[in-house]
């Protein structure tokens, strides 16, 4: 590779001198000035506290990633933060343990109990930049940030041409809400383990930790299940429009799992029922009331399916899935769904619930419904996800607010809000408009902490941004209804109260747009947002 790159610099070498002889028969040429760093605090999520001073600290070609000698958790990370770095520097950035001065310093073991598990404190000048953190998710976050204070070409993955500079100052940063999340539905139309690598890769930048993948609906069942074959075999075969669908083999799952991990992000799994199940009531005629199998469903209609709440089989299947669902899933929760269940009756909701979150928490996971559990009874510990409008009714908010007064955790997603399939406004060509038209502006400017009336603040555990796709089949398509909104909510749930602020976001955000380009980011060029020229 690098002999083919040999004549062009040669020839590139020559050019410059030539213009240099031209330039000598007149008046010297002014000498170039290199740009100035960007701002230290110029960055999505906005950091709890910046100070800047001093000098900024320049990469080159011998700046080294220094970790301790006994920190593996510290090593991986510094790896990681290498492959971004070495292509479009072209430096060899070596990651070492010795006790040299200057270059990138990670450190483990910070005694600050203030950054939590996910903080850190990033502190940069004319001899280098050290990461501190007290866990390993805090270090990776302030990799987050590092990245975002180098130029946005460093994110290409050809050499540029630099410098590489960050400012001088120091971050103290940590996190509002421990649930910053980030729901993908793969049920509705597939997407393959490389599209939700590469979709994880874009959440972690703006320091998601939760990826909510909705594995089954009435168009898809996208998980292999050993019990019930069917599930994914024939379940899983179609998608929205009549596509050849597809499904996640149980490595291929975990696969994705351990990716996510690597990136301090847990997966919670969503099966929804005891609606949106025609996929799996399609794969198994006994799962139906009248034992006869409906045929599968490309469509985009919600609220026609149920599971046969009175017959013992139901529970066998539930049993079955969560079983081996929860095997798979390292982390802590499991989610139900619980949605649009417009085909069964209250009284056989409410007894379904019941015995759904039972076997999960037999399998050692905490529950996950949308916020219509709170209209059975959430068992304890349970988190209900609240997918509202602002006008939804007074009643239903206030059904979500007492369970959140007796104990039930909330995590906040108001569709007409932070639904990243949600027109930006009447011309976008992809998404839905139920909810209304969502630009920029309003996915960012509201509070989490007062949004829901009578929810006590302590009872929300954060945000979560669902990405539906009933009219998205391509990276692309998602990540143009994801981009620009999602490193907005990713602010809500990371960044203080006190930060929240539109004409400063807005700034921050265009200042992202050449970040998002160098990614690939096919992003919505908002008119909201001041974006850079060009």
């Amino acid at each position: 590779m690098r002999q083919r790159r040999t004549l062009p610099r040669l020839l590139g070498s020559l050019l410059l001198v030539a213009a240099a002889g031209v330039a000598g028969v007149g008046a010297a040429p002014a000498p170039v000035q290199p740009p100035a760093p960007r701002p230290l605090g110029e960055v999505v999520p906005a950091p709890a506290s910046v100070r800047p001073a001093g000098s900024p600290y320049t990469l080159t070609p011998a700046t080294r990633i220094r970790v301790d000698e006994d920190s593996r958790e510290a090593r991986r990370v510094a790896a990681g933060l290498a492959s971004v770095l070495r292509p479009s520097t072209g430096y060899a950035l070596p990651v070492s343990d010795d006790d040299g001065r200057g270059g990138i310093r990670l450190v483990l073991g910070s005694r600050d109990r203030g950054l939590g598990d996910e903080g850190y404190r990033l502190e940069s000048g004319r001899a280098g930049v050290t990461i501190t953190a007290r866990k390993p998710a805090g270090l990776f976050h302030g990799v987050q940030t590092l990245r975002q204070l180098l130029p946005a070409a460093v994110e290409k993955d050809t050499r540029q041409a630099g410098p590489w500079r960050v400012p001088g100052g120091t971050i103290t940063d940590a996190p509002r809400f421990g649930h910053r999340g980030a729901m993908l539905d793969v049920s509705r139309h597939f997407f393959t383990v490389d599209q939700v690598k590469r979709y994880i890769d874009q959440l972690a930048l703006y320091k998601i930790n939760k990826l909510h993948l909705h594995l089954s609906d009435d168009q898809g069942w996208r998980i292999a299940v050993d019990s019930w074959p069917r599930l994914a075999t024939y379940g899983g075969s179609t998608q929205v429009g009549g596509g050849p669908g597809g499904h996640y083999t149980k490595a291929q799952y975990k696969e994705l799992v351990a990716y996510a991990g690597s990136r301090f992000m847990e997966v919670v799994p969503e099966i929804d029922m005891p609606g949106h199940t025609n996929a799996a009531l399609a794969s198994y005629a006994e799962l139906n009331c009248d034992g006869v199998a409906p045929p599968l469903y490309t469509g985009t209609a919600v609220g026609f399916s149920s599971l046969c709440v009175p017959k013992a089989v139901t529970y066998d299947f539930v049993d079955d899935v969560v079983r081996e669902l929860a095997a798979l899933t390292p982390g802590r929760y499991l989610h139900i769904g619980g949605d649009e269940a417009h085909s069964t009756s209250h009284e056989d909701y409410v007894a379904f619930m019941d015995r759904a979150q039972a076997v999960v928490a037999k399998y050692g996971k905490t529950v996950v419904g949308w916020h219509q559990l709170t209209g059975a009874t959430p068992a304890e510990g349970a988190v209900a996800q609240y997918w509202g409008l602002d006008g939804t009714s007074a009643a239903e908010k206030e059904q979500v607010a007492k369970a959140a007064r007796n104990g039930t955790r909330i995590v906040l997603s108001p569709a007409d809000r932070i639904y990243l399939d949600m027109k930006y406004h009447k011309d976008t060509p992809l998404g839905l408009a139920w909810a209304g038209y969502v630009e920029v502006r309003r996915s960012y400017d509201w509070d989490p902490g007062a949004y829901l009336p009578g929810a006590p603040a302590s009872a929300i555990a954060g945000v979560e941004a669902p990405l539906w796709t009933e009219t998205l089949a391509t990276s692309d398509q998602l990540e143009f209804m994801a981009f620009p909104r999602l490193p907005g909510v990713a602010e809500l749930g990371w960044s203080p109260a006190s930060t929240h602020d539109w004409d400063d976001y807005r700034v921050r955000l265009a200042a992202q747009g050449p970040r998002m380009s160098a990614l690939g980011i096919d992003y919505y060029r908002s008119p909201q947002v001041p974006w850079p020229a060009g």
